[in-house]
């Protein structure tokens, strides 16, 4: 006799590009029936994007495969916030929908408080996966206490958190969740998806490079972000100037990927320390962005406060060696300092522009350290997510997850 899958809620904020093609692969389980319930649908239309400072709008499905419903809320129009749009029935879908576990996405949205309660009242499992870390933010210390209060009285009402990489657990750790609810749920891309865009970007590689008017001999260095001071795109400008006034035979060119509020300023930069060095692209889609991946011969992330940064993932997938400032979360787990790239302190720009020689100026080095990428890449895909996920599972529900 075959046994009854477990039927799992996700409670998630709105359709993301990186979590559909998870979500696919989890429905497609013959063990789980996945239900997911999102605050609002406003990602899968045009929409103004306050990170990137302009409209846009995805160019990859994020619904389909997968059966989901947008919660009805007081104010479905609210641009999303913690409080906003306020979904209202979760307490009545928990209730009738037969589930035998709930998963959200954060705590600290009501819509998932609710859920959290509903559920644990009604004797279902109830996991919690988020970005939390030592990064993750700069709370006031009043916000701060509160948020551990709020998370050592959800621990009791708690089966399991899903941990995204090293600082994630760490997190919870420190928070007094013990090591038997922690269930490691690495945060990946679909791996599979961008190597097959990548094989078919090479194929335009020197068209693109002609259209951005970089020469046959120049290095690519590449920032791919929303343009937002966090990010900290000036400092990888500076960066950049000043390895290229310490090495004039470096013969190389930043490109920026991305939009945002600090436009203007890094293009200003941009013209006073290294005039007609420095591209702006500006916004590319999903679909886009496997060239620039393709192009580059190393890759920057120099965020602060950066709770993980998936597009370490996406250029890993490229076999690019990658720099990363060392408050980006993903970096503590993909970056093997010396092996596929050098992790510096966030906003010291000698080291930055070190680090740029360093796999410049080396080729056979830098193409060493790319393999080295994709390699670690390999374990952190979605086949591991729900390996993961199906472990927390089969603690409550044993031989009904295979």
């Amino acid at each position: 006799m075959s046994l009854k899958p477990v039927r799992l809620a996700y409670f998630v904020t709105h359709p993301i590009q990186y979590q559909a093609p998870l979500l696919r692969m989890i429905a497609a389980d013959p063990s789980i029936e996945l239900k997911v319930f999102f605050a609002t649908d406003h990602s899968l239309t045009q929409h103004y994007d306050p990170g990137f400072g302009r409209e846009i709008t995805w160019d990859v499905d994020m619904i389909n495969g997968y059966e989901h419903e947008v919660l009805p809320a007081l104010n479905p129009g609210a641009s999303l916030s913690t409080l906003h749009p306020y979904s209202v029935g979760v307490a009545w879908r928990v209730l009738t929908g037969g589930f035998d576990a709930i998963w959200c996405h954060s705590y600290t949205r009501p819509a998932h408080l609710m859920a959290i309660f509903t559920g644990s009242i009604l004797g279902k499992k109830v996991f919690l996966r988020d970005e939390a870390g030592r990064y993750s933010s700069n709370p006031s210390r009043l916000r701060a206490v509160i948020k551990c209060c709020l998370l050592r009285a959800l621990n009791p009402l708690l089966s399991g958190i899903l941990t995204i990489g090293k600082l994630n657990r760490e997190f919870y750790s420190r928070q007094g969740i013990p090591a038997r609810k922690l269930f490691s749920m690495p945060y990946a891309v679909d791996n599979v998806w961008f190597q097959k865009r990548l094989v078919e970007a090479a194929a335009d590689r020197e068209e693109l490079r002609r259209q951005l008017g970089i020469q046959p001999d120049q290095r690519i260095v590449l920032f791919a972000a929303k343009f937002q001071p966090r990010k900290r795109g000036d400092d990888l400008i500076r960066a950049f100037a000043k390895m290229a006034l310490d090495n004039p035979a470096e013969n190389a060119v930043l490109v920026m990927v991305g939009e945002g509020e600090m436009n203007e300023e890094w293009r200003s930069v941009a013209n006073k320390t290294s005039p007609g060095k420095v591209i702006f692209v500006g916004f590319k889609g999903m679909l886009e962005l496997p060239a620039y991946f393709d192009l580059c011969d190393v890759f920057v992330i120099p965020s602060t406060r950066e709770p993980w940064g998936l597009v370490l993932n996406e250029v890993m997938n490229a076999a690019k060696p990658v720099i990363s400032a060392h408050e980006v979360g993903s970096a503590h787990d993909l970056l093997k300092h010396g092996e596929n790239g050098y992790l510096v302190e966030t906003g010291n720009i000698d080291q930055l522009a070190g680090a740029l020689h360093k796999i410049l100026s080396d080729p056979k080095k830098a193409a060493a350290m790319g393999k080295r990428s994709l390699e670690i890449i390999g374990d952190w895909s979605y086949e591991r997510d729900i390996e993961g996920l199906k472990n927390a599972l089969r603690i409550y529900f044993g031989d009904r997850v295979k």
